[in-house]
């Protein structure tokens, strides 16, 4: 029993004159001792970093690299395109050293696969305007067919606010169009209602003009009749007492 409490006594001895130590060290020093008090100051300062908890350090945010974007993309040239000089195209083409392959256009803008065929080399041109904007150069056929559609679709996408834009022209034209017609008819209708209504108010004017006429013209044969059967009166009556005035003259 008393060796056990010997070794935790001789375990626990060193743990507590670590503290003793620590507790003298930050305990204040008389005020009289110079190099006393410049010990307490410092064992005052290493007291407070060791009472202070530790902060954790913040990671660091990695910084996105910034890379260039090539004007050929990397599908092209990692198939032996490169960059041409557009005055030796141009030169070239002055020259007439140049056949064309392959040429598209789309409004303003138009792609040329031309073919050198003194250095066995193939050139795919950009064109603004006719004027020569971008111009590549390619070792074989098959990688100029791909700087050649690569440029079309670049051509495309540019174009399309322009074929956009001419296909609202264009509907616009016709409906500016179907507008006219629609008021070209709309006034034929108007003038047909208009001419249809002066006519329909030309027959019934005369429908009772007609009839006016036609009542006026009874009343005369009414009244014609009416003399006409009295002249017949009158005549019979004459008739009878001229009859009455011949003597009547015996049968023989």
């Amino acid at each position: 029993m008393k060796s056990l409490l010997n070794r935790r006594s001789v375990l626990a001895g060193p743990s507590h004159l670590v503290q003793d130590a620590r507790a003298s060290a930050c305990a204040p020093s008389s005020p009289d001792d110079n190099e006393g008090a410049t010990l307490a100051a410092a064992a005052e300062a290493a007291c407070a970093d060791a009472a202070a908890p530790a902060s954790s350090p913040r990671p660091a945010r990695p910084v996105t690299t910034l890379r260039p974007v090539p004007v050929v993309p990397s599908q092209v040239s990692s198939r032996g395109v490169q960059i041409a000089d557009t005055a030796e195209v141009e030169w070239l083409a002055e020259e007439e050293a140049l056949t064309p392959f392959r040429v598209f256009r789309s409004f303003a803008y138009s792609v040329s696969l031309l073919f050198h065929a003194k250095e066995l080399a193939y050139y795919v041109a950009l064109y603004q305007d006719g004027s020569l904007w971008r111009a590549l150069k390619a070792a074989d056929l098959e990688a100029a067919e791909a700087a050649f559609h690569h440029f079309e679709e670049q051509a495309t996408r540019l174009s399309d606010g322009e074929t956009r834009r001419a296909q609202l022209e264009a509907q616009n034209e016709q409906l500016a169009r179907m507008i006219a017609r629609s008021e070209v008819q709309a006034e034929r209708l108007r003038s047909e209602l208009q001419r249809r209504g002066t006519q329909e108010q030309t027959v019934a004017s005369r429908q009772h003009q007609v009839r006016k006429d036609v009542s006026q013209l009874e009343a005369q044969r009414v009244a014609a009749q009416a003399h006409l059967n009295k002249t017949h009166r009158q005549i019979h009556q004459l008739n009878l007492t001229s009859n009455e005035a011949i003597p009547h003259l015996p049968s023989r």
